[in-house]
């Protein structure tokens, strides 16, 4: 053996474990947790990313729910949507590759328009977003037009150029409370928006809140009696919710709040058990990031986050395709850029 493939071996090897390090809680596709074998197996795969990365001035912002192997494996920046909007802004970047769904590929082109920003996978959609266009936004407008046009960041950038402000599960209650407007027109989202009137209600603030029809695929499935059956079988279980869940669900909660919300209240809190109402990939987080934490399952899979992968996330920084690449006409995206913009304004990051 010559002293070079000696050395690729060696590469592999301390990439292996470099991976097994961090994915040695959680469970790999086939079910399985991943061992030292699992993780030679991809260890080239996420060498060959990390260089091309390198080679091409690019970082890779993933989102909390997709693969824990992109997240540990590739990512640079791991969050959920309010923080990866951040980076976005903040990125120093040629290239950006957004592992996530689309829209949240569009709102880093939004913020980055001098990178280019890629998808993994085209297909990689949202129930919320794809719920409602710009044009059914408009025809709203024209029925309410005294109300303020609040979209939530699971909205395509055709309507965000329609709304007013954009707002994330982790700041919606404190923009919509600041607006001057009484009526608000939210979208997409109808469950959040039952859990907007709630939370404002015992704020003692008189809003109207009118919203559309569109409802997350993963959030909206978790029932009461589930969290009732999983409190009988696990005495001192807290549940732990997103606003996208009905407002029947968040009503039995022991705490409702965004992804990053989620995760400290489980990493400041001490119950012996946690039942997670969201996208399995935060569980998954989760494990690897506070392993002594007991889950008791009830999480749902998103298929569009799963959508993403290695090998994919390699070839659109290899050799990008043209459906792989976020494009928006310049004056959209400013009027998007104004309306996130906004958001910014209102609910600076901590």
């Amino acid at each position: 053996m010559n002293t070079t493939t000696q050395a690729v071996i060696d590469e592999v090897e301390a990439e292996a474990r470099r991976l097994l390090h961090s994915l040695m809680h959680v469970d790999c596709a086939d079910g399985r947790r991943w061992n030292l074998d699992n993780c030679r197996e991809i260890a080239p795969l996420t060498l060959e990313i990390n260089r091309l990365k390198q080679e091409k001035n690019a970082v890779i912002l993933a989102h909390s729910y997709v693969e824990p192997e992109i997240i540990y494996g590739v990512g640079d920046f791991v969050g959920d949507s309010y923080y990866l909007s951040d980076r976005a802004r903040e990125a120093d970047a040629d290239m950006i590759v957004f592992s996530g769904v689309v829209f949240m590929a569009e709102t880093a082109k939004i913020l980055s328009p001098d990178a280019q920003v890629l998808v993994p996978d085209r297909g990689s959609g949202c129930t919320l977003a794809d719920s409602i266009t710009g044009e059914d936004v408009r025809r709203l407008k024209t029925l309410y037009p005294d109300a303020a046009v609040v979209c939530y960041i699971n909205s395509t950038a055709e309507v965000k150029a329609e709304s007013d402000v954009c707002v994330t599960s982790s700041n919606v209650y404190d923009i919509v409370a600041k607006l001057p407007e009484r009526r608000i027109l939210f979208v997409p989202d109808r469950l959040m928006a039952d859990n907007i009137r709630t939370e404002l209600r015992e704020r003692g603030i008189d809003k109207e809140i009118v919203s559309s029809d569109g409802t997350c695929v993963v959030h909206e499935e978790f029932t009461p009696d589930q969290i009732r059956e999983a409190k009988e079988l696990w005495p001192g279980l807290a549940v732990v919710a997103h606003p996208e869940c009905t407002s029947e669900v968040a009503d039995l909660a022991d705490f409702v709040g965004s992804t990053g919300a989620m995760m400290n209240y489980v990493r400041t809190s001490s119950a012996p058990y946690y039942l997670m109402l969201t996208e399995c990939g935060l569980v998954g987080r989760l494990a690897v990031e506070d392993p002594e934490k007991n889950f008791i399952g009830g999480c749902r899979l998103c298929p569009y986050m799963k959508l993403n992968s290695l090998e994919k996330i390699r070839d659109a920084l290899a050799d990008p395709r043209p459906e792989q690449e976020i494009t928006l006409p310049e004056d959209l995206r400013l009027r998007a850029k104004h309306c996130i913009d906004r958001m910014f304004e209102l609910a600076p990051a901590n």
